[in-house]
């Protein structure tokens, strides 16, 4: 944009001698933090990396025990071998080209900060599309958090429990506003809880909400009564359930900046919360306009979904995580290209609590 001239002043009338300058150090997007490494269990990724697009995972059989008196006939019980199928069939690209010329011109590196946004890109929609599986939903389109209740045909080999629901999720597991008797506000059982705060002070519940920790705390006891053992609990939730936990009481973030420093790949506080570590992140499922829209009765087509687990219960493998650099047989060009191929498998739904929610 040109400086302002006063009326009747022709000296440079263009403007032309302010050039405009380009500078060498481009903006970066900003990176959300990825979860899902850390909260599944990655040891069958050098059997689908060296062996084929699938592998058969044998159950434990389970063994009766029987009472027993002197003398008795001991009779053998019959083992029982069941196997469910991981399935390496997600894949995701990408691919762009930078000329010869703009690479000689340039006063960036295009192919190098491509890259590195290409990368990020394709970790973060592994991140999306895997706590949506997670939680039985799948994503629309990529790049947008899962939205869509999975169906018996998404099912990504076979069921590890063959009596769980299509989301291979246990309906026992899944949290929603009739599992808290305590709301009383009408009707619509299935529909996402509403949460608030317990403020200080307050000396009786309220009837139509329940509190952050009242979730944490009926996450806790299914994982038990289910025999889930408590070393590798984690829970990931988003920023709006965070911020309700944090007004809920502050003291249970007093380690948030521990010894490391604030987040930590996704990480809120060194400290658990109930039993469970603590994990932040924006690429949970989200229906509608997601849990930050208000609401205290009858509320299921605007919320979020949080998930409670262990590190055994799901299940990622990489086949085919690669980038290249090609010469454009079209033009004067470098392509570079990417390429990630990958499956997961809910192991053990047993471990696996979700629960959709909105804010009151």
């Amino acid at each position: 944009m040109a400086f302002p001239r006063a009326a009747g002043y022709n000296n440079l009338p263009n403007g032309v001698f302010s050039p405009v300058i380009y500078s060498k150090k481009a903006q970066l997007a900003f990176r959300k933090s990825s979860v899902v490494q850390a909260i599944t269990n990655s040891e069958y990724f050098g059997e689908i990396r060296e062996f084929g697009d699938s592998v058969k995972i044998i159950k434990e059989p389970v063994i009766s025990v029987s009472s027993y008196r002197r003398g008795q006939q001991v009779l053998t019980q019959d083992l029982v071998d069941e196997d469910f199928t991981l399935v390496i069939d997600q894949a995701n690209y990408f691919a762009f080209k930078v000329d010869d010329i703009e690479a000689a011109h340039a006063h960036v590196n295009w192919k190098a900060m491509a890259t590195d946004q290409a990368g990020y890109r394709m970790k973060d929609n592994f991140d999306q599309e895997i706590l949506g599986y997670m939680s039985g939903y799948k994503q629309t389109a990529p790049h947008l958090n899962a939205s869509a209740a999975r169906v018996a045909a998404d099912i990504p080999g076979t069921k590890a429990i063959s009596t769980a629901a299509d989301t291979e999720l246990l309906s026992s597991n899944v949290l929603k506003k009739g599992d808290f008797s305590r709301i009383t506000t009408a009707s619509a059982g299935d529909h996402s809880i509403p949460i608030a705060a317990r403020l200080p002070g307050a000396t009786s519940y309220p009837t139509d909400v329940v509190s952050p920790i009242d979730v944490f705390n009926r996450a806790s006891r299914i994982l038990d009564q289910q025999r889930v053992p408590h070393e590798g609990r984690w829970a990931v939730i988003d920023p709006v359930f965070l911020e309700a936990l944090r007004d809920e009481d502050s003291r249970l973030f007093q380690a948030e900046w521990g010894k490391s420093g604030g987040l930590r790949n996704g990480r809120v506080t060194d400290t658990p919360i109930q039993g469970f570590k603590l994990y932040l992140s924006q690429n949970l499922p989200l229906v509608g306009t997601g849990p930050g829209t208000a609401g205290v009765a009858n509320q299921n087509t605007d919320y979020g979904v949080i998930i409670f687990g262990t590190s055994a219960a799901v299940a990622t493998a990489e086949q085919i995580n690669k980038t290249e650099k090609m010469r454009d047989t079209n033009s004067f060009g470098d392509v570079v290209r990417g390429m990630h191929l990958y499956g997961r498998k809910l192991l053990r739904p047993e471990a696996i609590v979700t629960a959709k929610y909105n804010v009151a």
